[in-house]
């Protein structure tokens, strides 16, 4: 075997561990959750500059929207349900599959919230582009995975 082949091998065994260049499991979940967070965001600040109250009445009492509650509803779901299928894809890589479709599917029902909540079209409008955004997030983030597993 030559020299070249050898450090070919030896470079493509290196990416497989996760010590190469490009996108490893914890760069595409941050990359994810920051894009989720920063798109959600922007769709809160347009709602909020359009007049949309940003409020929710439940049971009567109303929960404002907030920033911090922006970002964490868009972070927490995704880094939990991402980073649950990139772990059981260690394991089966099929999961990183059913989880893009199941991931995607749950945030796309979760619409059912805002469009049931007693808020204004605003708020609602609001809330309905972020969770499908947080469902477009979870499945850009895990085909970013798969697509860079497959480069190898």
């Amino acid at each position: 075997m030559s020299s070249s082949a050898v450090q070919n091998a030896a470079r493509r065994s290196g990416s497989r561990s996760g010590s190469g260049s490009g996108f490893g499991w914890w760069k595409v979940l941050v990359a994810g959750a920051v894009g989720a967070a920063v798109v959600n965001l922007i769709v809160f600040a347009v709602a909020a500059l359009a007049g949309a109250s940003l409020v929710v009445v439940d049971a009567g009492a109303e929960h404002p929207i907030t920033v911090g509650g922006v970002i964490g509803s868009s972070v927490v779901p995704l880094v939990v349900g991402v980073g649950a299928a990139l772990l059981l894809a260690r394991w089966k890589p099929v999961f990183l599959r059913i989880a893009q479709y199941v991931g995607s599917g749950l945030a796309l029902l979760s619409v059912a919230g805002p469009l049931s909540s007693g808020a204004d079209g605003g708020t609602v409008a609001a809330l309905t582009v972020m969770h499908i955004t947080l469902g477009v997030a979870v499945f850009t983030t895990l085909q970013l995975h798969r697509r860079h597993r497959r480069d190898r």
